[in-house]
């Protein structure tokens, strides 16, 4: 069986709609009840998100053309509306479906600038941190390649903003600035620190400020999601308020996830070049070190990607208990509101009574009446409340 993948040739095309030019000797497949939208791997699973990321961040479909792309934005909406173009194969959505994820944003459905798309993150920090892992010694190269850096992380943080918690130009400059000048100064202040130190503690410091910065940057980009909480939902999928918490929990997270992202290849990189430089064959040849380090940083990237990505899952599920339900959930969500919508588990079914502030609260279910034998609603202790943890990567949003 041979396939076209893409949109169709001028002269194969179909009148009013879309199509692909398929090449096939069996009957078309059955889409009934296809979902497109339905992960393809296990998302509860760690092995399940690296295979998810390792298909969206697929470095290949940065070379893939505007038409393409257009084509699988259009595949996508007419698999969502069910009126895919006759002769449409499983496999052809499927394809879709990553150059679609790879390239528009979830929440928008805008197509985001090349550069920010986590599948460039294999081209673009393979270049920047083979480069910020060569030039470590003099200052002028070390502040310019930490700008360099932060200017790229800057504008992936940006492309990969969660939509529904908007950022001021202010903020993003504020956040810029203090992110690197937080690189800049950790890399100059500990260079200086290790002049003594042996050079392969030397090698380490562009490491460290990427970590202080990343510590820095991505929280005060996303800050209004700090300040305002982030969208949490019931199992149903119903919108019950905002959480301050949820949205620490997950920016902590993207923190992790893109300082695990360069941690192998930085920590690692320098122990190996260390060792590689001083061969003799390699004296010879220091105008190829620097080729060298941004080619084995792309081999660490290539898997490091998704795996960091998939550290953590894009949705979460906290469980809130009733004694901090108020501290969780922001003052402008009732919690009436909260009981009504959420899923409920009982675990303790003994008499007792509610506490202060709780005690008006119209209930669905029942609750036990301390002055009665007969328990008419229990008493709820605890609630699971899904929240979307996402950086857009973290896509949708580590």
């Amino acid at each position: 069986m041979t396939i076209h993948w893409g949109p169709p040739k001028p002269s194969q095309m179909m009148p009013s709609s879309w199509s692909t030019v398929l090449c096939v000797n069996k009957m078309e497949a059955d889409l009934t009840g296809f979902n497109i939208d339905a992960p393809r791997w296990d998302q509860r699973t760690f092995l399940g998100r690296v295979k998810h990321f390792l298909n969206i961040t697929d470095p290949r479909t940065v070379f893939v053309s505007e038409q393409e792309l257009d084509w699988a934005k259009v595949m996508v909406e007419k698999s969502r509306m069910g009126v895919v173009p006759p002769g449409t194969q499983v496999e052809q959505l499927l394809y879709a479906k990553k150059l679609y994820d790879s390239a528009f944003h979830p929440d928008t459905g805008e197509k985001m600038n090349v550069i920010g798309r986590m599948s460039f993150q294999l081209p673009g920090g393979m270049i920047i941190t083979g480069f910020m892992l060569q030039f470590y010694r003099t200052m002028p190269a070390v502040i310019f390649w930490q700008w360099v850096n932060q200017s790229f992380n800057a504008l992936v943080n940006y492309t990969n903003r969660n939509a529904a918690s908007p950022v001021s130009v202010r903020q993003m400059t504020v956040s810029y600035f203090t992110a690197t000048t937080t690189a800049v100064a950790t890399a100059v202040g500990m260079n200086m620190l290790t002049k003594k130190a042996p050079p392969l503690v030397g090698r380490w410091v562009p490491f460290a400020a990427v970590a202080a910065a990343n510590c820095v940057n991505i929280p005060m980009m996303r800050q209004q999601e700090l300040i305002q909480g982030i969208c949490v939902k019931d199992r149903n999928e119903n919108e019950i308020g905002h959480s301050r918490r949820a949205a620490a929990i997950g920016i902590t997270q993207v923190v992790i996830s893109r300082i695990t992202m360069s941690a192998p290849g930085m920590i690692l990189l320098p122990v190996v070049m260390e060792r590689l430089e001083k061969l003799h064959f390699m004296q010879k040849v220091k105008v190829l070190h620097a080729p060298l380090q941004v080619m084995l940083c792309g081999y660490f990237l290539i898997f490091m990607v998704p795996v960091a990505c998939g550290l953590f899952p894009q949705k979460c599920s906290i469980l809130v208990p009733w004694s901090s339900a108020r501290h969780l959930l922001c003052p402008k969500l009732c919690v009436c509101n909260l009981v009504e919508k959420t899923e409920v588990e009982t675990k303790n079914h003994s008499p007792r009574r509610m506490k202060s502030g709780l005690s008006n609260v119209n209930y669905p279910f029942p609750i036990w009446n301390q002055s009665s034998e007969t328990p008419s609603r229990p008493t709820p202790q605890a609630s699971w409340i899904s929240c979307s943890l996402i950086d857009n990567c973290s896509s949708g949003n580590i």
